[in-house]
């Protein structure tokens, strides 16, 4: 596992530590929750000769990949790791494909370009694509690119459904993207991990459940539910949202109309992750298990690389302005 201590890697080594595999993580050994275990080693991975001695002359059966950064150490691990696993695993991101993305996309849309041997990490779909052509060029053994969609779960760091529960369990009124019923996609970490580690499964998905595998309004009260609070959700139209300068997406987590732009983050065609065996568990375990994770460890650092941080105080203030502004006319 390259990677192991934060979300996504944390939740594969969890899993593939209960299922009785014998796990090593290679990491910086600075930040992140070490799984008990697994065999904890340590480097940075934009450092080749740091990383091959941690590496040494062991072989894997397989590699888990979560980097996010500079391309370039994507590239050395495949590299280095060449004869010494038959499957790697690449955990990319939708964010890969050319904006906008249309909805109903599969894995043949255009994407982004991307330089495998880059150091540059400025640009995050661009360090996503790059990643994927580095494995796909240095890897000589069965390679999966999984181009998650949303993805949710205990112990994200991005802080979209730990938003919703904090400022949800506050109480008081709470401002509500709508309508109700907009269909969401999303992946718990979890999900992904029992996927591949279970199928191995070779080829580029995009590893998201269905369209419509919940809405906004079940994942808010499922969220004014577990969390137990006294909160009243005020549901606001997207013209209210637009009018107020609130982003979708990023001040409001997970939410993004139903037309223009954004649609698309919710609306991929999955079906080629689902053929191949992906299987998402139902949202209120989801919520129920981040909530409870939340209240267990606390948010974790921010990455700085996810774009603007989710709304404050001054943002709901224009929110409940521009709400107030439409309702009196």
């Amino acid at each position: 596992m390259l990677g192991g201590t934060h979300h996504v890697g944390r939740a594969f080594v969890e899993a593939a530590v209960a299922r009785g595999d014998d796990v090593t993580t290679v990491t910086r050994g600075v930040s992140g929750t070490p799984v008990e275990g697994a065999e904890a080693r340590h480097a940075d991975r934009l450092d080749p000769d740091v990383l091959s001695a941690a590496l040494g002359d062991d072989e894997w059966d397989a590699v888990v990949d979560t980097w996010s950064a500079a391309p370039v150490a994507v590239q050395t691990s495949a590299r280095l790791l060449r004869g010494r696993a038959s499957h790697y695993t690449y955990i990319s991101s939708c964010s890969v494909y050319t904006w906008p993305i249309a909805p109903g996309s599969d894995e043949g849309a255009p994407v982004v370009d991307g330089d495998a041997g880059s150091r540059d990490a400025s640009d995050y779909a661009a360090a996503k694509r790059g990643g994927e052509l580095a494995v796909l060029a240095e890897f000589d053994g069965d390679v999966a690119v999984a181009r998650a969609g949303l993805i949710l779960g205990p112990y994200e760091m991005v802080g979209r459904l730990p938003f919703w529960l904090r400022r949800i369990a506050a109480g008081g009124r709470v401002p509500a993207p709508g309508p109700p019923d907009r269909p969401l996609q999303l992946v718990d970490a979890r999900d992904i991990a029992d996927w591949v580690l279970g199928s191995r499964p070779v080829g580029t998905f995009n590893t998201v459940s269905t369209p419509g595998h919940t809405t906004i309004g079940a994942l808010l009260e499922q969220v004014r539910s577990v969390t137990g609070g006294d909160a009243e959700l005020v549901w606001l139209d997207p013209e209210t949202v637009e009018a107020a300068g609130v982003e979708p997406w990023t001040e409001l987590p997970i939410w993004v109309p139903p037309t223009g732009e954004l649609a698309g983050l919710h609306a991929l065609d999955t079906s080629a992750a689902a053929a191949a065996g992906l299987r998402c568990r139902p949202m209120p375990e989801t919520v129920a298990d981040t909530w409870a994770w939340l209240q267990r460890e606390g948010l974790p650092e921010r990455p700085t690389n996810r774009g603007s941080a989710p709304m404050d105080a001054a943002a709901e203030a224009r929110l409940w302005a521009a709400h107030a502004a439409r309702t009196a006319t």
